[in-house]
């Protein structure tokens, strides 16, 4: 009879703890947009449920279980996002801990399990609560520095489909560049694209166009040495119901003199090329690994080495000094973007 009533003990409680972790790793995935807190909630979900065996499952007893019925006023209703985080992290904590009291009973090894993952969802409250507390500004511009592969789009026939395909191989940041065509037709494919960035965890930038970034959500603007002056582009953020510090703001530069205007202009990254000759700047001087070495040297914001840059010529770029590339053509134009993608972040 104890050993039942053990039995119904874990299995209710390896329940409990799974959809509290369930809870909190929603907010992880959709809210955070932080695939590493996601990830580790998962991983306890999934160890959760290899202990969760078949006689605990068989014990179980709800319609004669006297407490199913209770609750508290507390329970009813959640004052904001972060109350739900910490009655969930109790309600983890305080699962954990029954689990690895009674578990020492009937199989000790499942009690030590039990207290190491305790122990790790303490060190998950403390990360997950300081994410909540952070701007998503800072979110994005977390993103942003730890992204290697950059993918600036051009025209083509199925952009959505090309564009997925290269974030399934690890492109991290897209930017949308269309300088032709609609407004209307722009701002439905805008749309579309950052809502399949925002599914794979990837920043999404538009190029040039303020009205359309803020219409569709975007993670930020870039603009060139000849487009919206940055100044004007933080007056059209503050103005539009938002904060310029939410957003990210790049820019291209294509020597010193253009690297010196963008770093006075206090932008969060810069583009560095083109490092050779591309027909999507057909009027711009190769910059060549010359100053590719020069920002290596003299940049401290992250930087993306931009200008016909594929898997043939990648590595003698990166031994020019540079840690994060921007393709355009050897991606957009591939019959298999997620390889081409997956290849140059093996690369890097």
């Amino acid at each position: 009879m104890s050993q039942q009533i053990i039995y119904r003990i874990l299995d209710a409680n390896l329940d409990r703890a799974r959809e509290a972790l369930r809870t909190i790793e929603e907010w992880c995935r959709f809210g955070l947009e932080d695939v590493e807190l996601c990830d580790r909630c998962k991983h306890m979900r999934q160890e959760l449920a290899q202990w969760h065996k078949e006689e605990f499952r068989r014990a179980r007893n709800t319609p004669d279980d006297p407490a199913t019925g209770l609750s508290h006023a507390n329970e009813v209703s959640r004052a904001d996002i972060q109350s739900v985080l910490r009655a969930n992290m109790g309600r983890l904590q305080e699962a954990l801990r029954v689990l690895e009291e009674y578990a020492k009973v009937i199989d000790p090894n499942m009690g030590a399990v039990m207290k190491q993952m305790r122990y790790q969802v303490y060190t998950l409250e403390s990360q997950l609560l300081s994410n909540e507390s952070r701007s998503i500004g800072q979110v994005r511009r977390q993103k942003l520095q730890d992204a290697q592969l950059y993918l600036v789009t051009m025209p083509v026939d199925n952009i959505a489909e090309v564009v997925e395909s290269a974030l399934q191989g690890g492109v991290q940041i897209v930017q949308y560049r269309q300088k032709d065509g609609e407004d209307s037709t722009r701002f439905a494919i805008a749309k579309q694209l950052c809502e399949i960035c925002h599914k794979y965890d990837a920043l999404f930038l538009i190029n040039d166009r303020v009205d359309i970034a803020i219409a569709v959500g975007a993670d930020g603007i870039h603009v060139g040495q000849t487009d919206l002056p940055v100044p004007v582009v933080r007056h059209i953020l503050n103005t539009n119901g938002g904060k310029s510090t939410d957003y990210i703001i790049g820019q291209s530069t294509t020597n010193p003199q253009e690297l010196a205007i963008a770093m006075n202009n206090q932008v969060d990254y810069v583009g560095v090329g083109p490092v050779h000759a591309t027909p999507t700047k057909p009027n711009k001087e190769t910059a060549g690994h010359e100053y590719v070495n020069y920002a290596a040297q003299n940049i401290s914001i992250p930087w993306f080495a931009i200008g016909g840059i594929d898997t043939q010529n990648l590595m003698a770029t990166v031994n020019a000094g540079a840690k994060r590339v921007a393709v355009v053509r050897s991606i957009m134009q591939s019959e298999h973007p997620h390889l081409i993608a997956k290849q140059m972040r093996s690369m890097l």
